[in-house]
């Protein structure tokens, strides 16, 4: 038990996202199962099944529509907080002196602690030292596929019941709905990146990883 308790508090940041993505998936679902059901009616057509509406185009764009923006909005941000700087923010790496990110990881070849890219080295450290963006870009590049299948799916979907013609994916790519999908979200997640690097400037979250300490004074930037 000893042991069950150590593990969940050595991942409880892991686990307690988890628990919240779960949650608020199985609310979006049940939420977006009743939406579409009434929707249906309002067309004079019967209600589908949970099974269906878990397999239609509204359910994989409204999933992968949020999916691409949070994927984006990480890719980014990585990447931006390694090459700018924000005086006084704790999200900033400090403008003045080295700092561990920076450290040519060769040099810690031949440490038997390192990861084993960096005990490689070559192309595998090279690929190794931007594989957290990386990654996140590959789940953005795939989310923003699957947002433009799906979100053609269900697109068709309203055209076919208002008597137009179905579109393929590139044609529905081409339209501004799909656009307006992505940058309604897109705003709001760089909005948000922006009022926490602002923020943290000035305010203050005791015993947060996100705050700097809270006498720390206004210009002290990053940790």
């Amino acid at each position: 038990m000893i042991h069950v308790r150590t593990w969940i508090r050595d991942h409880g940041l892991l686990l307690a996202n988890v628990f919240l993505f779960v949650i608020f998936f199985l609310g979006m679902t049940a939420s977006g199962f009743r939406v579409a059901n009434n929707e249906q009616l309002e067309h004079g057509q019967p209600a589908e099944s949970i099974g269906s509406y878990l397999t239609s185009g509204d359910f994989f764009e409204a999933t992968f529509e949020n999916w691409e923006s949070e994927f984006l909005q990480m890719g980014m941000y990585v990447v931006l907080t390694a090459y700018l700087f924000q005086r006084g923010s704790s999200e900033s790496k400090p403008m003045e002196g080295e700092v561990p990110q920076d450290e040519d990881p060769r040099e810690s070849r031949d440490d038997p602690d390192a990861p084993w890219p960096v005990q490689r080295g070559g192309w595998i450290l090279r690929v190794y030292e931007h594989s957290l963006s990386g990654l996140f870009f590959l789940l953005f590049f795939g989310a923003i596929a699957l947002h433009a299948v799906a979100g053609a799916r269900a697109y068709s979907d309203e055209q076919l019941q208002h008597g137009e013609q179905a579109v393929t994916t590139w044609q529905y790519v081409g339209t501004s709905q799909f656009w307006f999908e992505s940058f309604q979200n897109w705003q709001s997640e760089f909005l948000a990146v922006a009022i926490i690097v602002g923020a943290s400037v000035y305010l203050r979250e005791r015993g947060s990883a996100e705050s700097k300490p809270v006498a720390e004074p206004h210009q002290a930037t990053g940790s």
